[in-house]
């Protein structure tokens, strides 16, 4: 695959394209705060800078004025009266000149290294906090089409990419013009014919660096792309390492790691191929800047008289400044092409990550809201439609009334809806038509964290943070005390596992919490829920990975959780749901059958045979019942294939 495929398939493409001059924002917007680090930075490069010009041009009076006896001796800005008067003494000061340059110009050059560096830590912790805080205000759709693996390289070697210009590319920028104006300025103060020669490579310079930055602006592009889907790959497979070794499947994994990192090879072979060129050109065309300085003054000195149009003198002491400025200057224009080369990777990745910052979502917390006020903990759910950005309609008219305190419990086949029912509760998204409203307060017109803070729920993945198992029942509920965080493990059945525990409650989990088995990191999540003691009670298939009886267990401790508080449930198991008082069964994203459980098996609608097909009854479920199982399982796969 070409570089130029890579790019189309990036998946930050749309945001990176609305992004207009980020290297100015990252400057002026993250840059400001900071002028004081960066503004000693520069000004310390500059004089650290001019104070590594004074030692060739020192050398070069030296000689004219010390050895050869050509000229009289003078310092630059040194009055005449000042200078000693004897060649020894003459000779010490210049010396005494020399070693002082050095020796301040060590200092400013620790200040310019302070300052540079201050400045770039600061934006690269500032743009990576902001970074993330947006990332995780997004609403779900966005997450939909987007990787792990390249959300965190925008964080990650994206900001680094930010740093490393910041650093090394301001910092070398100012050095390098510095040393261009500071040694142009001494050789045309020399002589002005020479100093034509070693300056001429300039103008070619410029134009070989212009075309380099048009071949190599959209390679750069590619490249943070294709580093993304690395990253995503390892981080997938990396994560899902117990499915690939209980499936057998190394071989198959390296394969698909070996395919995309030789993508991303080739895709960065392109840019090197560009750059490796580019460097030793620049350098070649330095060089003969050099050469031709060497020739002509060389021939200047040699015959004491210039070549050609060439008019005047060229001392000893001035030809050995000019050869030693010279090669001075052969080394910050081959540099010249690293700045640009940074440059051209700091606004790549800026684009990335700006774009990624101006990402507007569907859902929108407004600021200047009410907070959620529930009195009685009524929801209602009227005419609610629903389709992804795909435009597939998942929930369709659906409606429905929970009273204060009661429970509600969804059921249907396998991508019926019942799961996005409740993520539009949450507001993890929005519905598209109809409103939610909880005590008559419709659910997008109320502050976004009010709304969460008064839900507690539990998902069909129960997801731990890496940390203790106290801080995992803890989390969103970070000033709980000890013994409500035990008493809520209790409710939970999840105490006496705990307690057996090699470190009880201060056991580390693992990342994601694999050290704990399913139906433990289930009860951990659960407990969770209890010690927030919200409102409402969402429980999306909460016990779906614990065995029968510890379910029994935890249904027990569910139910004194939800006798006074509105409650929805989902359920893959139906009998932990029949006493709800009330069944709402969902099939194709519409509300099919409503009722008591009783009711419902009475009516021998879609509810009683899914009731059927968990007592084992599947001999006496009608024909059409199979063949509507069949269809949606066949649009199951084929939905997954697409994915």
């Amino acid at each position: 695959m070409s570089s130029i495929d890579w790019e189309k398939d990036d998946p930050f493409e749309d945001q990176r394209e609305s992004v207009e001059k980020p290297m100015k924002r990252l400057l002026f917007e993250y840059g400001r705060p900071h002028w004081f680090s960066v503004a000693a930075g520069i000004s310390a490069s500059i004089l650290a800078r001019i104070l590594d010009l004074l030692p060739p041009l020192l050398l070069g009076i030296a000689i004219d004025g010390i050895f050869l006896n050509n000229e009289p001796f003078a310092l630059p800005l040194v009055p005449e009266a000042w200078l000693p008067a004897t060649e020894s003494e003459q000779f010490m000061l210049t010396v005494g000149i020399i070693a002082g340059s050095f020796l301040v110009g060590a200092a400013f050059h620790w200040i310019r290294n302070w300052g540079f560096n201050a400045f770039a830590q600061n934006i690269q912790h500032e743009v990576r906090t902001d970074t993330y805080d947006k990332i995780q205000r997004l609403d779900m759709e966005f997450f939909a089409d987007k990787q792990t693996g390249e959300m965190m390289s925008i964080l990650s070697n994206d900001v680094n990419q930010l740093e490393r210009f910041l650093n090394d590319g301001l910092n070398s920028s100012f050095r390098l013009g510095v040393m261009v104006l500071g040694i142009a300025v001494i050789l045309v103060s020399l002589n002005p014919q020479l100093a034509l020669v070693a300056m001429s490579p300039v103008p070619l310079i410029a134009v070989f660096t212009y075309v380099f930055v048009k071949r190599i602006q959209p390679k750069y592009a590619a490249v943070r792309s294709s580093v993304g889907k690395v990253n995503s790959r390892l981080e997938n497979n990396l994560g899902g390492i117990q499915v690939i070794k209980s499936s057998n499947t190394e071989n198959f994994e390296s394969d698909r790691v070996d395919d995309v990192s030789q993508k991303y090879f080739d895709t960065n072979w392109g840019a090197i191929a560009i750059r490796i060129k580019f460097f030793p050109g620049l350098q070649l065309i330095s060089g003969i800047g050099f050469v031709l300085t060497f020739l002509v003054g060389g021939y200047w000195v040699f015959t004491g008289a210039g070549p050609g149009p060439f008019t005047g003198t060229l001392n000893e002491g001035a030809f050995v400044t000019f050869i030693l400025l010279t090669q001075q200057l052969v080394w910050p224009m081959a540099q010249f092409g690293q700045i640009i080369n940074m440059y051209q990777r700091a606004e790549a990745s800026a684009e990335r990550i700006f774009g990624l910052m101006d990402e507007e979502g569907r859902i929108e917390s407004e600021t200047d809201v009410n907070n959620l006020v529930i009195s009685d903990g009524t929801v209602t759910y009227d005419d609610v439609s629903f389709s992804y950005t795909d435009g597939e309609q998942i929930l369709e008219d659906v409606s429905f009334r929970v009273d204060g305190g009661d429970t509600l419990a969804l059921v249907g086949p396998t991508g019926a809806g019942k799961s996005t029912v409740l993520k539009l509760l949450l507001r993890l998204y929005d519905a598209d038509e109809g409103t939610i409203a909880i005590d008559g307060q419709d659910v997008t017109d109320v502050r976004l964290s009010s709304l969460r803070q008064s839900m507690g729920y539990v998902g069909q993945d129960s997801y731990l943070f890496y940390g203790t198992v106290e801080d995992n029942i803890a989390y969103g509920t970070f000033d709980a005390d000890e013994d409500a965080i035990v008493e809520a493990a209790k409710a939970a059945e999840a105490h006496e596992f705990i307690t057996n525990l090699p470190e009880g409650y201060d056991t580390m989990v693992g990342e994601r919490g694999v050290k704990l088995s399913g139906g433990q990191r289930q009860r951990v999540a659960i407990a969770r829920a209890i010690l927030k003691d919200p409102d409402i009670l969402v429980l999306d298939e909460a016990t779906s990975d614990v065995d029968t009886e510890t379910e029994m267990l935890i249904q027990r401790s569910l139910d004194d959780l939800t006798a006074d508080r509105t409650t929805f449930a989902i359920a893959h198991r139906l009998s932990t749901i029949k006493d709800a008082d009330t069944i709402v069964v969902l099939e194709d994203g519409q509300i099919v059958e409503r009722g008591s459980h009783d009711a419902l098996l009475d009516n021998d609608g879609l509810y009683a045979h899914l009731w059927g097909v968990q007592a084992g009854e599947i001999d006496s479920l009608p024909q059409e019942f199979i063949e509507r199982a069949a269809r949606r399982q066949a649009r199951t796969e084929v939905d997954a294939d697409d994915d």
